[in-house]
């Protein structure tokens, strides 16, 4: 099984700008991000994410997410969903506001006093939410916990990360290749060809036959282009050894 990089959960935040609750949506992840949660859980941006940002979207595929959104629109939730899977939690801004009692938030670029209380409520209820993510594990191929488990997630080195992330830093590294005369986007192939490496283990048709069961293990391989897969990955892992100066 490839090394990914470290279990984290991931939040996609609301990007609306015309209402308060947006602002708060934002302020409210940065405060877990940077303060309240610091190095659990990373930021998905949903702008990139929404337009095509294949890193981001593989996070959301392999690790749980938690939607923030600041009205009933749900668009970071229903985002998420559409590209990625149902997320792992969701939480309303708004619903929030009601549950702690607090007045509604006023102001955008500025907010009012009780949209500092709500960006306080938000984020607590966002790292509690991160807490109870972190202490069970993710099925990534049914994109649901599994039950009477904990996380062993072991930590990949953070340079094998690099390739195909957003600038957020949440991204799985990701690869682009050729298959059958269409460009396909696999999920941590750049991490498999890398630990494959270092494994010692030399192109052959053997090794292609390897990296295609673990390669399927994170990506959808369409029945009749097992053969198409085959060569491509055989092509490509030579690519990258004779790269690393290790044919």
């Amino acid at each position: 099984m490839v090394e990914l990089p470290k279990k984290k959960v991931g939040i996609v935040s609301c990007s609306g700008e015309e209402l308060p609750e947006g602002t708060v949506s934002r302020l409210a992840t940065l405060k877990v991000m940077n303060e309240l949660r610091r190095g659990d859980a990373v930021t998905i941006c949903l702008p990139l994410f929404l337009a095509g940002g294949e890193g981001d979207r593989a996070f959301a595929r392999f690790y749980p997410t938690i939607a923030v959104d600041g009205c009933e629109l749900r668009c970071a939730a229903r985002g998420t969903e559409m590209y990625s899977g149902k997320p792992a939690a969701s939480i309303v801004v708004r619903d929030v506001v009601t549950a702690n009692g607090l007045r509604q938030p006023e102001g955008r670029r500025r907010l009012s006093e009780s949209g500092l209380q709500a960006v306080d409520a938000t984020g607590e209820r966002i790292a509690g939410l991160v807490d109870e993510l972190l202490g069970r594990q993710w099925d990534r191929t049914a994109g649901t916990f599994i039950e009477g488990t904990s996380i062993t997630m072991p930590v990949a080195d953070p340079s094998a990360a690099k390739a195909g992330t957003c600038a957020c830093g949440s991204g799985i590294p990701v690869k682009t290749v050729e298959v059958n005369g269409e460009e396909v986007t696999l999920t941590a192939l750049p991490l498999i060809f890398e630990q494959f490496q270092q494994a010692g283990k030399i192109p052959s048709d053997a090794i292609a036959r390897e990296l295609l069961e673990t390669t399927k293990v994170y990506n959808p391989v369409p029945a009749g282009l097992e053969d198409k897969y085959l060569a491509m990955l055989l092509r490509e892992y030579t690519a990258f050894c004779n790269k690393a100066g290790k044919p």
